[in-house]
């Protein structure tokens, strides 16, 4: 439950036909491994304690009272459990003589709600409305397996006490297939977390179309789902069932299981969830307060609780949160954001009626992948790449490899190259300021950073273009550029691509055009091996003297901590321990802090650069754009972010 995670399952027993007995045994071991397992939130199938093909045997009262007594075994033999769980079984209302398909929530021996199924299908080799009525709008109390006055109603949820965050909705199977799932209404109620108890039958295709709607589900209310789906044991005397568990979060698919009895076991992060809602202003509760929310909604609110405890996260957590780790994802992501920026880039050269596009090319991977993009958009323009100005700019830390790469880059682009050695013109300025160039201090660099934009600036004004920023995103979030230096430009092609995104674009441009033109793929091969350097110190026996990643940190660590921190509002406490889980193998915990406690404070006290960037294209969930993702002022404290980090280190 620590940092907002809840562990949560989707169950499958082995079952028998109408053997309510067996089935309930199978169910409560079931749920007792769950709890050993560190599981809180546990989805058994549809009608699993009698099985979901009883067919007309669903209408004896033997079949009947045999489920309500399996029941009473479940709670007996679980009585001692914390695991919240939501079992499947048919029930009866003495009031109105009716069937109900229902989810009976249990915890600790005890019926917390009955919750009838909305929609009862009635077609293919569904013909539930034989059998069953529909629970809409039902709420009556019923006495069942030993426990008088259990309240049965269709639109319910279950709020944690401990743990706020974490609010419960069930519906049922074709719940989910309707055009107004009872789940929508759940969620805007404050649900976090949606149960589907399921028997979906397998033929080909269908779970391709119930991993979509699982997800999508998810994702249009913000949600954890949890689906668990009738398996092994049920009849298949016209069809077959698989158990296709699945857990979704906000769209993305957790973990998924089929053709397999068991447990699908996963973390959902419900203070992430909240965070979503928070900063969507679409998805908005009918009233201010939970309860009046749920009142409007027509929806019941009841409460349970869990013990407070660490919950072991055994979810995947990606070490590149930009990048897809499958290399068809990649690709894709990578053809996708370049023609993104190109886009941006191509309605900027129109609307200017620029003649040029002018790209300081340092030999660098920036520079590399933003005289890609601008080549691109030119081609999209129908103009020769020859309308775009590669100019190169060596000065006291220039090193041959660089220098020499970004002439043969800009050659085989097709780029029009212009040389323009500013090491004299920044010596005179350092005379003018009164700065000696064995100083090399902040001013030492800064004025070569200017002076590269001043030259940029003016073979712009020349030719009637634009200059094309090079400055990525995480230079962005770590203030890495000159103020009115390389953080200025026209247009920002690179402005919302991280840097270890950046590697990969260009790494991707690299493949494509394998067998095309060798020495193009040889040159961005090299490119992709040299250190990143700002180059703004002299070179050491021709070699790279400066290296970001000394100076800075690893970029790696950085985005991942920009992403978690920007996408989805996490304390530093939380971002170190998804950190140790994804990169523990990498870096030790006193690294990590090192350079999280270094990106906090940087983040914050360069916001002013961020305040009056230039445009340029977003391409991904994360930007800094002041115009649009990310509005914080300048002058905001990082107290509170550095205190936490300041607990952690000392072992808080």
């Amino acid at each position: 439950m620590k940092d907002g995670f809840i562990c949560v399952a989707a169950g499958t027993p082995k079952i028998r036909v109408a053997d309510c007995r067996y089935n309930a045994e199978q169910i409560f071991t079931m749920m007792r491994e769950a709890d050993k397992q560190g599981v809180r939130i546990l989805a058994l199938p549809e009608l699993c304690l009698t099985g979901y093909t009883c067919g007309d045997l669903f209408l004896h009262d033997t079949l009947l009272n045999g489920a309500e007594e399996g029941l009473r075994t479940i709670l007996e033999a679980t009585k001692n459990l914390e695991v919240l769980t939501a079992v499947g079984l048919p029930v009866r209302n003495p009031w109105d003589g009716k069937l109900y398909n229902c989810a009976a929530v249990i915890q600790k021996g005890e019926i917390l709600r009955l919750i009838p199924k909305t929609w009862i299908p009635n077609y293919g080799e569904f013909y539930e409305q034989r059998w069953f009525a529909s629970g809409k709008d039902v709420d009556v109390l019923v006495d069942l397996a030993g426990e008088r006055g259990v309240h049965m109603a269709s639109n319910v949820i279950l709020a944690c006490e401990t743990m706020p965050n974490l609010v419960v909705g069930v519906e049922i199977c074709e719940d989910l297939w309707a055009p107004e799932p009872p789940s929508t209404a759940l969620a805007r109620a404050g649900a976090t977390l949606i149960l589907n108890l399921s028997a979906s039958n397998e033929v080909v295709g269908k779970a391709a179309y119930r991993r979509q709607l699982v997800a999508g589900q998810s994702g249009r209310l913000c949600c954890g789902y949890v689906y668990a789906d009738a398996g092994e044991g049920e009849s298949t005397t016209d069809v077959v069932f698989t158990g296709h568990n699945m857990i979704a979060e906000n769209g993305a698919m957790l973990a998924e299981r089929r053709f397999a009895a068991g447990l699908t076991i996963t973390e959902i992060d419900v203070d992430r969830l909240i965070y979503d809602r928070r900063r969507m202003n679409t998805f908005t509760p009918p009233a201010s307060t939970p309860m009046e929310s749920a009142h409007a909604l027509g929806v019941g609110r009841a409460a349970f609780t869990l013990e407070r405890t660490v919950t072991k996260l055994r979810r995947y957590v990606s070490p590149t949160p930009f990048i897809p780790e499958n290399d068809a994802d990649r690709a894709n992501r990578c053809e996708e954001i370049l023609t993104i920026a190109a886009l941006g880039l191509k309605k900027r050269l129109e609307h200017t009626s620029a003649r040029t596009a002018v790209v300081g090319l340092s030999g660098g991977l920036d520079s590399t992948l933003a005289l890609l993009i601008t080549v691109l958009a030119m081609g999209m323009l129908h103009r020769p790449a020859s309308d775009v100005i590669a100019v190169t700019m060596p000065c006291f830390g220039t090193t041959d490899r660089t220098k020499n790469n970004a002439v043969l880059l800009a050659r085989r682009m097709g780029a029009t190259l212009q040389t323009v050695p500013i090491g004299d013109t920044v010596r005179s300025h350092f005379r003018d300021i009164g700065h000696s160039p064995e100083d090399r201090d902040v001013t030492y660099e800064n004025a070569q950073a200017r002076e590269r934009t001043q030259v940029l600036m003016d073979v712009a004004n020349q030719t009637g273009g634009l200059v094309i920023g090079t400055g990525d995103l995480s230079e962005l979030a770590l203030g890495w550029c000159t103020y009115n230096g390389d953080h200025m430009s026209m247009y920002a092609v690179n402005a919302s691509i991280p840097k270890t995104l950046v590697r990969h674009l260009v790494d991707y441009v690299a493949r494509d055009n394998l067998g095309k033109d060798e020495e193009l793929t040889r040159v961005l091969e090299d490119i992709l091996d040299t250190p990143v350097s700002p180059e703004l110190l002299p070179a050491v026996q021709g070699e790279i003297s400066q290296r970001t990643e000394d100076l800075v940190g690893p970029y790696e660590l950085h985005d991942f901590f920009l992403y978690h921190i920007v996408r989805w509002g996490f304390g530093p406490r939380k971002v170190l321990r998804l950190a140790e889980l994804a990169m523990g193998r990498t870096y030790s915990r006193d690294v990590i802090l090192k350079w999280l406690h270094s990106f906090c404070r940087r983040f914050f006290s360069q916001q002013f650069k961020r305040s009056c960037m230039p445009d340029g294209p977003k391409v991904g969930s994360v930007a800094l754009s002041p115009r649009g993702d990310w509005r914080m002022p300048s002058d905001a404290a990082a107290r509170l972010w550095l205190e936490e980090l300041d607990g952690l280190s000392s072992g808080e």
